[in-house]
């Protein structure tokens, strides 16, 4: 007989009193857990032991999922912040029976993941990677690991489905009702981001958001009480939570009666503490052995004893197991959906307007004449913060895209990101499109990825220099391929008499070194409006907007190239007639300088050409010939000014090339007096240009 192959388990009174599929199926979760592991001899076999009657719970009783529809908008989230417990989801996943979804959106006709996905645990290109990952594998809602990440997504998850219902949900038309469900653990509780979400759920009174805790006082240093030894409970309740405890993971009786509890909770989130025993059934269990590494081969055996399991079967799951698993979820799930698809068809007759809207929102499209109203800005010397004319541009699309939504973390005034004349999203008013995350930029960068992954397209803000905050989630929209638009304003020494401490220096080489992150920095306000432009159309790829605080002047589009440039990244600004001398480069506030510049090298007969290079994601991109075309190969003088750091602008001026950046950080001053100190006048870029001239 194969290990595929069914047979009855060797009976163990302990755990198998009554042979009933509840066991057996919380058994199979976790010795497929502790064989993956096993086989790839790596990975983090303990907490999916401890967590499977948990998984088992929430997903044969109460989840709201139709495994042959995975994408259905309606589903409950399960989110499994505890990423390093992968094979626990993707055992639930398997056993649920969940259809793939493919790259196109449409159904595979495959298993999300099979028993030999599950084989293929942790290695090159299967479907079960170490850390789930969102857009790989069917299923999985956020991509977690960086612990809290998925605690946060899963509050941007819950405000999301408060913002959907108060938009889109009429008597008699109930579209939307899901809940939400993390599974999260000591290093969650410990985590800062985890405790901004928390208190931010608190405050909106989220109450169909819950997360269960394993409190299983393990950490890969030891036991929790090497540093932390807090009342998680009381911490929850002061945040505005309901809070429940579970005295045993295996109690599915308790479990099922809290999750009951929390589902007629209509004024707060659930908090269910779970103590559970890492490990279970093990003989590492409750020790930090049982954490991030395999049993071993004698372990294994001696568990899938203690459990009355099979001891010479691996990846075995017993007869009738994935059928009663997977049966409890699609009836409940299969029936609520065709309810939902039957009350959408209706909607769409009442209200059909909204339901027009609705479909575009959920297929990351956008409604005709989106951009209509986008200001086109004229030629003004004096010009306009770029942080205000990005307030102007939201402001139009918002106008038109009304699930454009987002905030700041508490500078809404500062980064002009507010969306006029439209209420606060708070309890009472969930329908509200402006957001306050408070002073909480890593809690607000993981909300609005929750968020974004509900279709919603959503931003957050902040000051450039304070996106040190939120490094990771920005990380994680980019690993996601999710369209989440970060605003950072105060970008540069512009910021002035503020300081080192709120000016940004390495930020700039930072964001741009993220895979798959669009970092733009326009040059005026016309360029600000083609970027948000170029954004909004790619659903797929997250983007950073750095803007200024201080006024840039708006170029004479009539002398200059159109704006429109934005799009490739790059492109050239102003020109000469022939072969130039000299490319000047620049992004951001840099920009008019170097045209300032430009205007006197051609003035002195210099053949000078001025290239905006606002996005260097966009602009490698791009073909060769057109690259080749803004910065041809011949030229090689060449001169790069920003504000920022110089890491990575080698590339583009070369070897011959200079440029004028910043190489220690700010000073408090005003800004004619920094920019004097550091080299960003006209004569200083003219003198650097010559000099690259001449040494070429």
């Amino acid at each position: 007989m194969t290990d595929t192959q069914t047979a009855a388990p060797t009976a163990d009174p302990k755990l198998h009193e009554d042979g009933s599929l509840e066991r057996l199926t919380i058994d199979t979760i976790r010795t497929l857990s502790m064989d993956a592991v096993q086989k790839a001899n790596s990975g983090h076999p303990g907490t999916p032991m401890a967590l499977a009657p948990v998984g088992y719970t929430i997903w044969s009783q109460f989840l709201r999922y139709d495994p042959a529809h995975a994408d259905w908008p309606n589903r409950d989230r399960f989110v499994l912040s505890v990423g390093h417990a992968s094979m626990l989801l993707y055992s639930l996943i398997h056993l649920a029976g969940i259809e793939e979804i493919g790259a196109d959106g449409e159904k595979s006709g495959k298993e999300a993941v099979s028993l030999e996905d599950i084989r293929q645990f942790r290695q090159l290109s299967s479907k079960t990677p170490g850390h789930p990952e969102y857009r790989h594998t069917t299923g999985v809602e956020t991509t977690t690991g960086p612990l809290g990440a998925g605690c946060s997504n899963s509050v941007g998850m819950a405000i999301a489905e408060r913002w959907l219902a108060a938009r889109y949900n009429k008597d008699g038309f109930t579209l939307f009702d899901h809940d939400v469900y993390t599974l999260c653990g000591d290093g969650d509780m410990m985590e800062g981001v985890a405790s901004e979400a928390a208190s931010l759920a608190g405050h909106l009174k989220l109450s169909n958001l819950c997360w269960l805790y394993d409190s299983n006082h393990i950490s890969i240093e030891g036991g929790t009480d090497l540093a932390f030894d807090e009342d998680v409970g009381l911490r929850f309740e002061a945040y505005g939570w309901n809070v429940i405890h579970i005295d045993d993971a295996n109690d599915t009786k308790a479990l099922a009666a809290a999750i009951e509890t929390f589902k007629a909770t209509s004024d707060k989130p659930t908090f269910i503490v779970v103590h559970s025993v890492i490990g279970y059934g093990s003989p590492k269990a409750g020790t930090e052995k049982a954490h991030g590494e395999p049993l071993g081969e004698e372990n294994v055996r001696l568990t899938k004893q203690a459990y009355g399991w099979p001891e010479d079967k691996s990846f075995y799951v017993p007869e009738g197991v994935a059928a009663h698993f997977h049966d409890a979820i699609a009836d409940r799930g299969a029936k609520l959906r065709d309810e939902w698809v039957k009350l959408t068809d209706t909607y769409r007759t009442e209200y059909p307007d909204l339901s027009a809207e609705l479909d575009l929102m959920l297929k990351d499209e956008l409604p005709e004449g989106w951009d209509a109203d986008i200001p086109v800005f004229e030629a003004d010397a004096k010009g306009i913060a770029s942080r205000e004319s990005g307030g102007k541009v939201l402001n139009a699309i918002a106008a038109k895209v009304p699930w454009l939504i987002g905030g700041s973390a508490d500078l809404a005034p500062s980064t002009k990101t507010d969306i006029k004349g439209k209420p606060s999203f708070e309890p009472g008013n969930y329908g509200g499109q402006n957001f306050h995350f408070g002073v909480r930029e890593h809690g607000m960068g993981g909300v609005v990825n929750g968020m974004t992954l509900s279709h919603l397209r959503s931003y957050g803000s902040t000051f450039l220099v304070f996106s040190d905050y939120m490094r990771a989630p920005i990380r994680l929209s980019a690993i996601m391929e999710i369209g989440a638009i970060w605003v950072f304003t105060h970008d540069s020494i512009g910021v002035g008499e503020d300081g080192p401490t709120h000016q940004p220096i390495e930020h700039l080489a930072t964001l741009r070194a993220i895979p798959g992150l669009d970092t733009i920095r326009p040059g005026d306000a016309n360029e600000v409006a083609a970027a948000y432009k170029a954004v909004m159309q790619d659903a797929s790829t997250p983007a950073a907007l750095i803007l200024s605080r201080q006024a840039l002047p708006t170029l004479d589009r009539t002398k200059y190239a159109s704006a429109d440039g934005v799009a490739k990244g790059g492109y050239v600004l102003a020109d000469c007639d022939g072969t130039p001398d000299v490319i000047l480069i620049a992004t951001g506030s840099e920009l008019s300088l170097v045209v300032d510049a430009h205007e006197k090298l051609i003035a002195d007969g210099v053949k000078s050409r001025v290239v905006s290079l606002p996005s260097w994601h966009r602009y490698e991109l791009q073909d060769q010939a057109y690259k080749d075309s803004v910065l041809p190969r011949s030229v090689k003088a060449r001169v790069a000014v920003e504000m920022a750091g110089e890491i990575g602008w080698a590339k583009y001026v070369g070897l011959d090339g200079a440029t004028i950046t910043m190489s220690t950080f700010g000073a408090s001053a005003p800004l004619a007096k920094l920019a004097d100190k550091f080299g960003f006048t006209v004569d200083n870029v003219v003198k650097v240009a010559r000099e690259v001239m001449e040494t070429k």
